[in-house]
């Protein structure tokens, strides 16, 4: 037994009816079990109880032993004058002063025991023996809530950002943008390649490919080696011309080639990338006025430019190969930078229309496929699109692997069930 499923318990009322352990043996009857309380105080609060003939209207502790109150010592506490009742799962003092209801003797054996197989259970999931039980209009409700959730932790993120570049929301998404174009391996270093070129140097820039690749390669270390290639030599030229003209420092943090595939190679994401500032102005405008996921999808397919039509690396040549971001990658960016920025536009600026068009857009975006979503689909957990996906990725995570069924609608489903 832990508090946290003796406040379950209570907030969900398995029980109606149970005798009071007092003297005068009298009935309670919970008319409202009162609101979870978050902060300094009872468990409970604005409860009302009818014991006997007489409704009380107050605050409710809960403790696994009635003993805890005065190990608590609460009695001498301000904040709980006004607790009219104390529930405990079981009553270990004679002495109490205030109305007890114990609940050892009240409560479904099966639902303790079901509780028990989840937290025991060592598998992908704690209720992976029972998911199947759960309606899909649970699932539905829940997943809304997940991405919510999701969304919302992804939109700190971004305010975070926000407070370091004076709320410059052009600024934060060019830095998400080329964290997400870094994927897994990279992500760090692009990132601080992004801050290190404000974007109206970009701006100056942004109709000569050729010196936004110098830039962007520039930065990230990649053209600090002696060449042979004449194109290399040529970005090197003029790189060492912009970052004197412009003060600019180079990054310190490497970037990796190692254990990925040719196409995620810095070189070609950071061509792909300036292509698209090429292409591109003033994107995130564009975006909150998109409208669909079609629109965005376009405006992020963009190829290289024709050096790394034959490259992977410098000085390396390979077979002609047009090198495009694919719909893996375009999924990637909507899902991970698109509509978290959007989401959190709209949060910030307390305008709805935003969160719910990136909910939306997540809908027009194939669903991911890793362990996580591979995992629910083996349990016949629907994953039709990146909305499934990633409120299915946020369920693993901060709920499954944490245990936290008490606080998930699945595991409130089946254990409601008894």
């Amino acid at each position: 037994m832990t508090e946290r499923l003796l406040q379950y318990i209570w907030q969900f009322q398995y029980f109606s009816k149970a005798g009071l352990n007092t003297s005068e043996e009298e009935q309670l009857k919970i008319v409202n079990p009162g609101m979870l309380n978050h902060n300094q105080g009872p468990d409970f609060l604005h409860a009302t109880i009818v014991i006997g003939s007489t409704k009380w209207v107050g605050n409710i502790e809960l403790h696994l032993k009635t003993s805890d109150w005065k190990r608590h010592r609460h009695e001498n506490d301000e904040n709980y004058r006004n607790v009219i009742l104390h529930v405990a799962w079981e009553n270990d003092l004679s002495d109490n002063a205030i109305p007890v209801l114990e609940l050892k003797d009240k409560v479904s054996k099966i639902l303790l025991q079901r509780y028990e197989e989840l937290m025991n259970n060592s598998g992908f999931i704690p209720c992976e023996n029972s998911i199947h039980s759960v309606h899909d209009i649970v699932w539905k409700g829940w997943k809304e809530r997940l991405l919510a959730e999701r969304l919302t932790r992804k939109a700190k993120q971004v305010e975070a950002f926000l407070q370091q570049n004076n709320h410059h929301w052009e600024e934060t998404f060019w830095w998400l943008l080329a964290r997400n174009f870094g994927v897994k391996v990279n992500m760090d270093a692009f990132e601080e390649m992004a801050r290190s070129i404000p974007l109206n140097i970009l701006a100056k820039h942004k109709n000569q490919i050729h010196q936004l690749e110098a830039l962007l390669f520039g930065q990230a270390g990649l053209l600090d080696k002696k060449f042979k290639d004449d194109y290399a030599v040529m970005l090197q030229k003029e790189y060492t011309f912009l970052k004197k003209k412009y003060s600019l420092k180079p990054i310190h943090q490497p970037v990796y080639f190692l254990r990925m595939r040719p196409g995620n190679f810095p070189t070609i994401r950071l061509a792909q990338l300036a292509m698209l500032i090429h292409n591109s102005a003033h994107l995130f405008s564009k975006i909150k006025e998109a409208g669909s996921v079609k629109e965005i999808r376009s405006w992020f397919n963009v190829t290289a430019n024709d050096y790394w039509h034959y490259h992977y690396k410098f000085d390396e040549t390979s077979a002609y190969r047009e090198k495009r971001p694919g719909e893996s990658m375009t999924g990637n960016i909507i899902i991970n930078t698109v509509c978290p920025v959007l989401f959190a536009y709209g949060d910030h600026h307390d305008e709805n229309i935003y969160k719910e068009r990136a909910l939306k857009w997540l809908e027009g975006v194939k669903a991911e496929e890793n362990r996580i979503t591979k995992g629910f689909q083996n349990l016949d957990v629907s994953n039709k699109n990146a909305y499934d996906s990633q409120a299915l990725i946020e369920l693993k995570n901060e709920y499954c692997n944490k245990k936290r069924c008490l606080d998930c609608a699945v595991g409130n489903a089946i254990l409601k069930s008894v």
